[in-house]
């Protein structure tokens, strides 16, 4: 595969393991809470739809996207959650079926953008592998909510490689987000795969170095579980504040799931 085709080839897996897990809830299924304050699992599936339905207006229609970013302006900090509020309150079963039919237009939308071309988004502008990727990110971080919640231990499997990367690459925008200075030195970040093999990013010489586990190095960047009860060690004081403030998702500095 080439370009966005393999990230795309993850993110339907993704997309499909999480529509196993709420195919078959009740209606009081999908209105249990999550982790995630004041989200049930409807809350979860109605972001992912959401944002799903943004992206393809953000491959197929620029200008209809720019309308979109003009509303967001309006309430910066609150627009996407206002987007899920309003899309949960569809019933389960239609929820459902639109998620699935705007994330298959926007899989098959991705793969087909031209190499070279950047998508507009609400941070800068991404190639198409980069929004498979966050998209990936994103389904697989609100599908640990829904399988926390339904008492389900997802597998943890390559596709978590992609996840850990928009982790690293997010680095200096912590630091950023946060107000303090990015570091100047690169880091060397080494995880241990789930197959048992060794992901790796930065110069291994680096003097500032996180290790540990990627499944758990993956909940630390998307806010999934507190960093005392993760395999993740730093060396360095600038490698140590990072995993104090470390996100993988775009906007204001995160407080936990949601």
């Amino acid at each position: 595969m080439a370009g966005a085709d393999a990230v795309v080839a993850d993110l339907r897996a993704e997309s499909d393991q999480l529509d196993a897990l709420v195919a078959g809830l009740t209606p009081e299924g999908w209105a249990t809470d999550t982790p995630a304050p004041g989200w049930t699992i409807a809350h979860q599936i109605a972001h992912l739809w959401w944002t799903d339905r943004v992206a393809v207006v953000a491959v197929t229609d620029e200008a209809g996207f720019g309308a979109l970013l003009a509303e967001a302006a309006k309430n910066p900090t609150g627009f996407v959650d206002a987007g899920a509020e309003e899309l949960a309150a569809t019933p389960p079963a239609e929820l459902l079926a639109e998620w699935r039919s705007t994330r298959a237009r926007l899989h098959d939308e991705l793969v087909r953008v031209e190499d070279g071309r950047k998508l507009p988004w609400f941070g800068p502008p991404m190639s198409a592998t980069s929004m498979a990727t966050a998209r990936l990110m994103e389904t697989w971080a609100h599908g640990l909510d829904v399988a926390d919640t339904l008492g389900v231990t997802l597998p943890a499997t390559a596709r978590l490689k992609s996840i850990a990367h928009i982790g690293v690459r997010t680095r200096d925008f912590a630091f950023t987000v946060h107000g303090l200075a990015v570091p100047a030195e690169p880091f060397h970040v080494e995880l241990r795969a789930p197959d048992g093999s060794t992901w790796s990013w930065g110069p291994a010489d680096a003097a500032q170095r996180v290790t540990g586990s990627a499944l758990d190095f993956c909940e630390l960047v998307t806010q999934r579980r507190p960093r005392a009860d993760l395999d993740v060690t730093a060396v360095g004081a600038d490698a140590e504040t990072w995993l104090t403030i470390a996100q993988a998702f775009a906007g204001p500095p995160g407080a936990g799931r949601g």
